[in-house]
């Protein structure tokens, strides 16, 4: 198992039916501009009373209601390094078109010994950068329908 997938929690049908209780709670308190006092009470461990920074609890509930949904949940650092596999996975492409990515330049990377490591925020750069490109051309595209009156 790579050490992205180590950080990948799949929720169970009980964890989904939790996460939807949970966040439909936080959805109220989350909106909140100051951070909360939260207090555990189990009866396995002593009642434990902590504050809670109000981006962490927005964060939590992203989190939650995504388990709700029955999606895989990964929290990746920014300044996480990712192997080429991982990096490849992330944007659903094969792990050689990706290094040709990184060979042609397009995105910074780092070499450890043989290996190319990729930090998680150049990654998401080159994406959003993609993305953008990608909604552009179509719109062009799009234009270009309609003016030929392709009946699009």
């Amino acid at each position: 198992m790579t050490p992205l997938l180590d950080r990948t929690i799949t929720p169970t049908e009980n964890d989904r039916r939790l996460a939807v209780e949970s966040s439909q709670f936080l959805e109220l308190v989350s909106a909140l501009p100051h951070e909360i006092r939260l207090q555990f009470l189990d009866e396995d461990a002593p009642p434990t009373a902590f504050t809670l920074p109000a981006t962490a609890l927005r964060l939590l509930n992203e989190i939650l209601k995504e388990m709700a949904k029955g999606n895989a949940v990964t929290l990746i650092p920014t300044n996480a390094m990712l192997t080429t596999q991982e990096a490849a996975d992330i944007l659903n492409v094969s792990r050689p078109f990706f290094v040709n990515l990184l060979e042609a330049g397009k995105m910074p990377y780092q070499r450890l010994g043989s290996h190319r490591r990729i930090l998680f925020k150049d990654l998401m750069t080159f994406k959003e950068k993609a993305d953008t490109a990608r909604a552009e051309a179509m719109r062009r595209m799009t234009e270009e329908a309609q003016e030929l009156d392709m009946g699009y």
